[in-house]
């Protein structure tokens, strides 16, 4: 038998939906290389901890990115595993009953190979045994040791998540890695022609707070101070429906920014009925997904960034708190997908190139972009995001040590 004795625990942004980890109890968590910016959330205390060198392994939930973003802007590593792949008995989250994008429990790490340890020796304990969450699913040794030992992967490229182009350190980073694998003798071919992305932005949002934001929101206590960009969404979740619908027409033909419309107009409490049916259309989402890896695509794993630009600065997600479609998607389908760091930002490689205007940007490239300074950002850590088909932990884990030998 493996055990362990706790000794922290570790700061969240209240609400755990930031990348942001501050609350009125603790205050806020800073980013071990930069005070000013984040080191991620919700499970941003664990990945500084991590990143300081105060702990080897941890654990986070992950909803819409909350430990691989932790893991990008920190610098350390992480794993999203699909639901039923690590127990959750005995966890809190702040929307209880929210199944239209579970929330997962997921592994930390300091270093790659304290990742790999602690997610096979969690599964080799058989926590279906004691938790009704788990799939009765043992530790593939077989996939593992496969993917390990084949000579030549097929890794997908995703540049971009359709909606926010990957800012420059990002956009370095992919490429450093790729050109890594190619130089190692793997095959990397750029992704095209899969299911629309700013659908999946779209659709995860809709489900994540089909409550009208009214579960988390019933936890407060009078004047207690909210995640920023949490509060912005309950914000446009009230809005009265006529008020919403004259803001959408706004959006869309004024500002000529058709995703920003469309993005808060869906953005609205749902009845039982209207919940069905999306997760109807979540259903019938996957399955393009799952079509089209197969048929078209055919890749071992798709490479990508984890996330738009590198940490926000504190305060940041008030504006940034939509542009989280680098790792949205991936809990949407339900899809392993891991972290590794791959370099720094770079005050004279990273800057934006002469004649960039945020004004072409949507309104949700403009919330991550507003933040964009490569200068301020200098030394800030930028990993790479390693995505995996359904209940693949062990190939992701693989493929992050085999990107991590190219590196």
């Amino acid at each position: 038998m493996s055990g362990a004795v706790p000794y922290v625990k570790t700061n969240i942004p209240i609400t755990l939906l930031s990348f942001e980890s501050t609350n009125d109890v603790w205050g806020r968590t800073t980013n071990p290389h930069n005070a000013k910016y984040s080191p991620g959330g919700s499970t941003g205390g664990e990945s500084a901890l991590l990143a300081y060198g105060g702990g080897r392994i941890g654990i986070g939930s992950d909803v819409a990115g909350s430990v691989r973003v932790p893991a990008h802007f920190s610098g350390i590593y992480s794993l999203r595993c699909s639901t039923g792949r690590w127990p959750k008995m005995g966890m809190n989250t702040s929307m209880p009953g929210q199944e239209g994008v579970p929330s997962v429990f997921s592994p930390m790490a300091r270093t790659l190979p304290d990742l790999v340890y602690f997610t096979k020796s969690m599964i080799g304990l058989k926590p279906w045994e004691y938790d009704h969450s788990v799939h009765p699913i043992l530790w593939l040794t077989d996939i593992y040791n496969g993917t390990k030992d084949q000579k030549v992967l097929r890794i997908g490229v995703m540049e971009s998540d359709g909606i926010v182009p990957p800012s420059p350190a990002c956009s370095r980073a992919l490429s450093t890695a790729t050109t890594a694998l190619s130089s190692a003798g793997h095959i990397l071919i750029p992704l095209s022609n899969h299911p629309s992305l700013s659908r999946a932005l779209i659709l995860a949002s809709s489900l994540l707070n089909a409550d009208g934001c009214r579960t988390f929101r019933s936890f407060f206590r009078t004047g207690e101070w909210s995640d920023p960009g949490a509060a912005q969404l309950a914000f446009y979740a009230s809005l009265p429906r006529p008020i919403k619908y004259l803001h959408y027409l706004y959006i869309k033909y004024v500002k000529q920014d058709t995703l920003w419309a469309d993005l808060l107009y869906e953005f609205r409490e749902r009845s039982a009925f209207e919940q069905w049916q999306l997760v109807a259309k979540r259903e019938a989402y996957r399955a393009e997904w799952h079509r089209w890896w197969k048929e078209e695509a055919d890749v071992d794993v798709i490479l990508c960034p984890p996330n738009a630009t590198p940490a926000v600065p504190h305060g940041g997600m008030r504006e940034a708190v939509s542009s989280c479609g680098y790792t949205f998607l991936w809990n949407l389908l339900d899809y392993s997908a891991g972290v590794v760091p791959v370099t720094h930002v770079d005050a004279k490689l990273d800057g934006l190139p002469p004649g960039f205007d945020i004004r072409g940007l949507n309104a949700v490239g403009k919330g991550a972009y507003r933040h964009y300074d490569a200068g301020e950002m200098h030394g800030l850590p930028v990993g790479v995001q390693v995505v995996g088909r359904r209940l693949q932990e062990e190939k992701v884990l693989a493929v992050m040590e085999r990107v991590e030998e190219c590196l």
